[in-house]
């Protein structure tokens, strides 16, 4: 028998002709992806994609091009300025005090996000793990809580920080999530549902006590949900204009969060308030208020994917 017929020579043909073909035999089999084709389905699904991501862009590149127009062209809808004034993004910094609303907003957001996700977690986590009577009643009354609207409990709030003496201070705007919220605490107990309990029964089992476990297993493994609960309450203080408003409006302009200082720009340059009309100010106040929340995103997107699609499980 001639080499060329023998049997290992055959095989060697064949791996060669599957791996020209894209596929494999022995070993790991490669799929080959197929031709992308057009279908009257995809067609349409492109096209209202692109309708969608064109109408959710729009108020942004308007945003955009408003910040770049002079004064007396803000408002003429042209998403290319006939003028562009790059100077407004310089004189911005001294027509107001933005950098102290962004320091401002920046704090807050920060106290309010880690204090709500740490907290949560914490009433999380008592709600997965531990079985006492009771439980699911007292788990329900904290869900109820989400049915209040925000109106009602508005003026109780508010009485309560003026007993205590904090009107006019950072203190009402995040010190509340001390003590969590009911729509973050089912996220996190959801996601801490699917761990399995053998972790913590063998920590216990070497002598570790609760807080040890929360601190060294549980917070490590909830990291994609924990993320998912700053993301929001971040974007959700950072664009906080009511309680600025209630709390913040009486103290000076530097003592200002973004939105209420933004708020306050819209009053100070409209005419009928003895104003020049120089709202270029206020979109390019607004533009840069909005980008941190894009870079923010933008890191913590794999996060995001990944929590959103594991918290829904159930172990």
């Amino acid at each position: 028998m001639s080499a060329l017929n023998s049997p290992e020579a055959v095989v060697a043909t064949d791996r060669i002709a599957d791996e020209a073909a894209g596929t494999e035999r022995y070993g790991t089999r490669r799929r080959r992806r197929p031709p992308f084709r057009f279908t009257p389905g995809k067609v349409v699904l492109w096209v209202l994609v692109i309708l969608f991501t064109l109408v959710f862009m729009y108020p942004f590149a308007w945003l955009l091009a408003a910040s770049l127009k002079p004064r007396g062209q803000v408002f003429d809808n042209k998403l290319i300025p006939e003028t562009f004034v790059w100077s407004n993004y310089a004189d911005v910094w001294e027509q107001l005090p933005l950098t102290s609303w962004l320091f401002n907003s920046l704090a807050i957001a920060l106290l309010a996000a880690s204090t709500v996700a740490v907290s949560s977690t914490m009433v999380a986590f008592g709600f997965a793990h531990f079985r006492f009577p009771g439980r699911n009643a007292l788990f329900g009354l904290v869900l109820g809580t989400m049915m209040l609207p925000g109106a009602v409990t508005m003026v109780p709030t508010y009485l309560i920080w003026k007993e205590i003496g904090l009107l006019g201070t950072w203190a009402p705007l995040w010190a509340f999530n001390l003590f969590g919220s009911a729509f973050y605490i089912f996220l996190q107990r959801q996601f801490l549902l699917g761990l399995p309990r053998e972790l913590f029964e063998a920590a216990r089992m070497d002598g570790a006590n609760y807080w040890r476990i929360f601190w060294r297993i549980v917070m490590p493994l909830s990291v994609p949900s924990f993320i998912i609960v700053f993301l929001f309450e971040f974007q959700a203080s950072w664009n906080n204009l009511q309680a600025a408003l209630i709390y913040l409006n009486a103290g000076g302009v530097e003592d200002f969060t973004a939105p209420l200082g933004i708020a306050y720009a819209m009053t100070r340059y409209s005419p009928t308030a003895g104003g020049h009309g120089d709202y270029q100010y206020v979109m390019v106040a607004s533009l840069l208020v909005t980008l941190p929340m894009l870079v923010l995103f933008a890191f913590g997107q794999r996060y995001f994917i990944e929590g959103i699609a594991t918290t829904g499980r159930k172990g």
